[in-house]
C-alpha cells in the first residue's frame, strides 16, 4: 500500500511591524520564492510592493528588500500573516494542509496606535476575520490578493488597494 507523499511544513516569517503601526497586512503564508529569499512577498512576479507602493505613493519596488521594511514602518504599516505553520507542496492557498493560526490577537494588543488590518487575498481574509472576531475599533479590510495566481491585471488590484492610503499618516514618522 502506498501512502501519498507527507507535504513539508512550511512556516510563517515573524511579523514586520513595530508599535506605531497603524495598518497590519495579513497574508497567509509565504510562497516558496519568499521562503527560499527570506523575505515577504519575493516572487518577483507578485504584485504587493507595487500595490502598497502605490498606496504610499512611493516606489517601493524600486529599493532594497529591507529599506522596502525601513519605509513601510515609517509609514506606519506592519506586515504579517494569518497562519503560523501549515504543510503545503508549493505555493498556492488552495494547497494549504494543516493551517496552525498565527497568534493576531497577541500581536494587536501589542499595537495600540493600530487603526486597520488589511488581508491580503480571500484565504487571509476568512481566516483572519475568523480569529479577529469581536476585535472592536479596527477596520478590516479584505483586497485582492497580490499573488500573479490570483488572475485580475495589477491596475484593477490597485484600485482597490489604494483605500489603504487612508489608513497612513500623511507624512512619515519620526525615526
Amino acid at each position: 500500500m502506498t501512502h501519498p507523499p507527507i507535504e513539508p511544513r512550511k512556516r510563517a516569517f515573524e511579523p514586520a511591524v513595530d508599535a506605531a503601526a497603524r495598518l497590519l497586512i495579513l497574508g497567509s503564508l509565504p510562497g516558496e520564492a519568499s521562503l527560499s529569499a527570506a523575505q515577504y512577498y519575493a516572487h518577483p512576479r507578485n504584485g504587493f510592493w507595487r500595490l502598497i507602493g502605490g498606496a504610499m505613493d512611493e516606489d517601493l519596488a524600486a529599493l532594497p528588500y529591507e529599506a522596502r521594511l525601513d519605509r513601510l514602518k515609517a509609514r506606519g504599516v506592519g506586515l504579517w500573516d494569518v497562519i503560523a505553520s501549515a504543510e503545503r507542496l508549493g505555493s498556492l492557498d488552495a494547497a494549504i494542509r494543516s493551517p496552525e493560526a498565527a497568534d493576531l490577537i497577541g500581536l494587536i494588543e501589542s499595537l495600540p496606535r493600530l487603526r486597520a488590518v488589511a488581508f491580503n487575498g480571500g484565504l487571509a481574509a476568512r481566516l483572519g476575520r475568523r480569529i479577529l472576531a469581536g476585535q472592536d475599533g479596527l477596520a478590516l479590510i479584505d483586497l485582492p490578493s497580490s499573488s500573479p495566481a490570483h488572475a485580475i491585471s495589477l491596475s484593477a488590484k490597485a484600485e482597490s488597494w489604494a483605500i489603504l492610503g487612508e489608513f497612513l499618516p500623511d507624512k512619515p514618522a519620526d525615526r
